[in-house]
């Protein structure tokens, strides 16, 4: 059975379609190309702004055109991560789709449902004759995931709505009230190439297996970080002997947990055996800290023939030293919703340009404004400390958790009408446009909601079927149920 068989089969047919369209983030041109061709053969009126965001409206089914409008809003683009041995590009290629007991899956790569089946979820109502709603409006953004750019240049004529129900939430049964603002702190090392000293050992080392996750939502499970451990290792070997760096890279988004990481290094020959020694050692402890979590995490060595250059001793020494001092993880937890991550950092990327520099990521977020500001400015410290020059993004808004909100209680209510339960409420540590949102427009009333989601931004991501329906079905009653203005 291929994905577009499943039921219901609206939202299931535009998923599989979604998954056909190369979307990379900053790289949405035929997504969006995609979403307007769509709303040209569906006779609806489409819009599409100077940052390629594009609002589709539709208007009330009859006997409903009094009710309030709802924007349906989901991002276009997906997080575009895959195992090293897989050959697919992002910006070309289809995903490569299967069922696997229950879920949907991509073969080593990001599936994309992130937040893919929010934009199918869209198209399903748009196209629906049988869907009974009000005025509906359905927005999709894009640049969500590095860095909330759509979102942040949309015009607030874009946002002439009443209620909005963001479709990028990822656990089922979950309303989610409320998210953490955050930004980027960047440093740039800048390093002199070198002769490569006489009597070397070279070799290279890489760190593999680990689960990786999402630096929002996933910052509190304790999954191991590859840029902490390859640092860990490069650092322990520093205090017991001369080392040089030639290469290192490791992570890649900035709001992923960074999965891979290596360096190629070299030691005087004298201390080869001890290359070996600290690596089987931080194997054993590295296993043993992160077997609940990353029980797969693995640490290699091989020896190397010279390269060509390397990195000078005194850079190569302070980025050691600056990315083992760096923060990594939970800071914090909030005093006013239990169980609730208040502040993070996450330690994201590490990677060499052609123009002898060393760019090195961290993301922040925090729900409460003063504290983000505050994390940030603690790595900003470790990396002014290290010599390295220091950029950092202006970040983007929380969204404050309204509890009396409208949507709200009618969600809860028809959901415990539907599913004889009780849903979640909750605020998440993840970053939502909603905050950009309710900037722009704090009239609107929001709820975020979707099916569930595991392993989002890493090649492990995968979509619950049975979720899929329930959430469809929801949807479709409370777009009914919506309340006259």
């Amino acid at each position: 059975m291929e994905i577009k068989d499943l039921k219901p089969a609206p939202i299931w047919g535009f998923f599989d379609q979604i998954t056909r369209v190369p979307r990379p983030s900053k790289k949405e041109e035929k997504i969006v190309r995609f979403l307007l061709d769509f709303a040209k053969q569906n006779n609806l009126e489409v819009t599409k702004d100077e940052a390629n965001n594009v609002l589709i409206r539709k208007p009330a089914t009859q006997g409903k055109e009094n009710l309030k409008t709802v924007i349906l809003q989901s991002h276009v683009d997906m997080v575009c991560e895959k195992n090293s041995d897989v050959r697919l590009n992002f910006e070309t290629d289809p995903i490569q789709t299967r069922i696997d007991n229950g879920w949907v899956k991509a073969t080593g790569t990001t599936l994309g449902a992130d937040d893919g089946i929010g934009v199918a979820a869209a198209l399903a109502i748009l196209t629906s004759k049988e869907v009974e709603h009000g005025p509906i409006i359905c927005l999709f953004t894009t640049d969500e995931e590095t860095g909330l750019t759509g979102a942040n240049a949309l015009k607030k004529e874009f946002l002439a709505g009443d209620i909005l129900l963001n479709l990028d939430s990822e656990e089922w049964g979950e309303f989610c009230i409320g998210c953490a603002g955050g930004k980027s702190t960047i440093g740039v090392f800048t390093y002199r190439k070198i002769p490569l000293p006489n009597d070397y050992f070279w070799f290279e080392v890489c760190v593999n297996g680990l689960n990786g996750g999402h630096s929002g939502c996933d910052i509190h499970l304790g999954l191991g970080n590859a840029n902490q451990i390859l640092t860990r290792y490069l650092w322990a070997l520093l205090q017991e002997c001369p080392l040089i760096l030639a290469t290192i890279d490791g992570g890649n988004l900035h709001n992923a947990i960074a999965r891979e990481a290596s360096a190629t290094a070299g030691v005087p020959v004298a201390f080869k055996e001890q290359t070996r020694v600290l690596l089987n050692l931080l194997q054993a402890q590295v296993s043993e800290e992160l077997a609940k979590v990353d029980p797969n995490v693995q640490l290699s060595i091989q020896s190397l023939e010279t390269p060509q250059d390397c990195i000078d001793f005194e850079t190569g020494n302070a980025l050691i030293y600056a990315l083992y001092a760096m923060p990594h993880g939970v800071i914090g937890m909030s005093r006013d919703m239990p169980g609730l991550v208040e502040t993070s950092t996450n330690l994201a990327s590490v990677k060499m340009k052609d123009d002898c520099r060393i760019v090195v990521t961290t993301s922040q977020r925090s729900s409460v404004a003063s504290l983000k500001v505050d994390i940030a400015n603690k790595v900003t410290s470790v990396f002014n400390l290290a010599g390295a020059e220091v950029t950092a993004s202006d970040g983007y808004p929380g969204w404050k958790p309204n509890t009396d909100s409208g949507i709200l209680n009618l969600s809860k209510s028809l959901f415990e009408k539907l599913f004889h339960q009780e849903p979640k409420v909750f605020a998440t540590h993840g970053g939502l446009e909603c905050g950009l949102f309710f900037e722009k427009n704090p009239k609107l009333d929001m709820i975020s909601c979707g099916p569930t989601i595991l392993g989002a931004h890493s090649p492990d991501e995968r979509l619950e079927i049975a979720t899929v329906e329930k959430w469809w079905t929801f949807l479709v009653e409370l777009l009914k149920a919506i309340p006259a203005k």
